[in-house]
């Protein structure tokens, strides 16, 4: 049996947030994709990883909606492999994935997966050139009949439906354009489609490695897939772990590596930080009202992570010129901590290339 402490810490290492220099070569977070959602995203997570984001160039990485819709950071070389191993599993899983877009074309008699396949083949067809998210969605309304379409209020105008519209952009070939609002997509260059993602990419298997022990739930829940589906291929070489007395599953070549697990460092996680995308939030946070107030609703701060233990959350503070972090505790931090969260604050800063003014440490 293992605990909390020795999961957390398991992830730490794994997702290497405990060193000081990497590359993008060897930054394991991008095989199963960095979320990149809000200013501190996908290049602060690679920031944290030891990674120097200023030389990162255009042609080493790409952008795509992938894991439940979101926008994910992946090597560019890898790009064929990633879009194999984030299609749906099945016809279950792509209707599960695509929400409320699936219960029409039901009843049209559409199959999920061929309105999928549909929406790339016209979504490819309409981005010869890089096109605003806007106009791609206008010229697919005009293009698609009625069970793919949906009225918006707020736009007073008609859609395609959201989920299916990101999903399939990878499908076709698609990358969103990095620092773009609103999002400019554009084919690929040399796009193609790997047969089979490989271990490597596998998405059940990447959970596993970096955010396991873990359940089939667990894992299902990170993918908005059916559990049934995701039992179906489940990984034969793994071993059974019991944390805190829950039967969960890790790669069997990793079992030493959690047994042993230690971690040290502060890192100012970002909201969406793959640390912080696990199924099981009580195993990183087991308070409830401290859970609460770290994946909010709406408005996620970040994590203070000291040691493999989240502290603390922590949210910018930008007016004018002046850039500070506010950091709220939830324990006694001591004088060394405050110093080691104020030295990733300054590196936050410098990421934002802007000058910090100051950590409030709230009481």
């Amino acid at each position: 049996m293992v605990d909390r402490r020795q999961v957390r810490n398991f992830r730490v290492r794994a997702q290497q947030l405990d060193r000081d220099q990497g590359t993008l070569a060897d930054t394991a977070v991008l095989d199963i994709g960095v979320q990149n959602t809000g200013p501190d995203g996908a290049r602060w997570a690679l920031a944290a990883r030891g990674v120097d984001v200023t030389a990162t160039r255009d042609e080493d990485v790409v952008l795509l909606w992938t894991v439940r819709g979101a926008p994910h950071l992946y090597r560019r070389a890898d790009v064929g492999h990633v879009v194999a191993a984030v299609e749906p599993f099945s016809e279950a899983d792509a209707g599960k994935r695509i929400y409320d877009a699936a219960k029409p074309l039901k009843a049209a008699g559409i199959a999920n997966l061929a309105a999928l396949d549909e929406v790339a083949v016209r979504m490819r067809a309409i981005v010869t050139t890089p096109t605003v998210k806007g106009d791609v969605s206008g010229r697919l309304a005009t293009l698609l009949p009625e069970p793919y379409l949906r009225f918006c209020r707020v736009c007073d105008a008609t859609h395609l439906y959201e989920m299916p519209f990101r999903l399939a952009a990878a499908r076709a070939g698609l990358e969103l354009e990095l620092d773009t609002s609103p999002p400019i997509l554009r084919r690929i260059t040399g796009f193609r489609k790997a047969a089979t993602p490989g271990d490597r990419f596998d998405l059940i298997r990447s959970y596993l490695r970096l955010l396991g022990p873990a359940t089939p739930k667990q894992v299902a829940d990170y993918l908005d897939a059916p559990v049934k589906d995701v039992k179906a291929r489940w990984p034969d070489d793994v071993v059974d772990v019991a944390v805190d007395g829950e039967a969960r599953s890790l790669l069997a070549a990793d079992e030493e590596a959690l047994e042993s697990a230690d971690a040290v460092g502060t890192r100012l996680l970002g909201p969406f930080d793959l640390f912080l995308q696990a199924k099981d939030r009580m195993t990183l946070v087991p308070d409830t009202a401290r859970a609460k107030e770290l994946w909010p609703v709406l408005g996620r701060p970040g994590a203070v992570l000291v040691d493999g233990d989240v502290v603390g959350t922590w949210r910018p503070r930008k007016s004018g010129r002046t850039f500070t972090v506010a950091v709220q505790p939830w324990q006694r931090l001591s004088a060394a901590t405050r110093t080691t969260v104020t030295a990733q604050a300054e590196r936050l800063a410098a990421h934002r290339s802007v000058s910090l003014t100051g950590v409030d440490f709230a009481s």
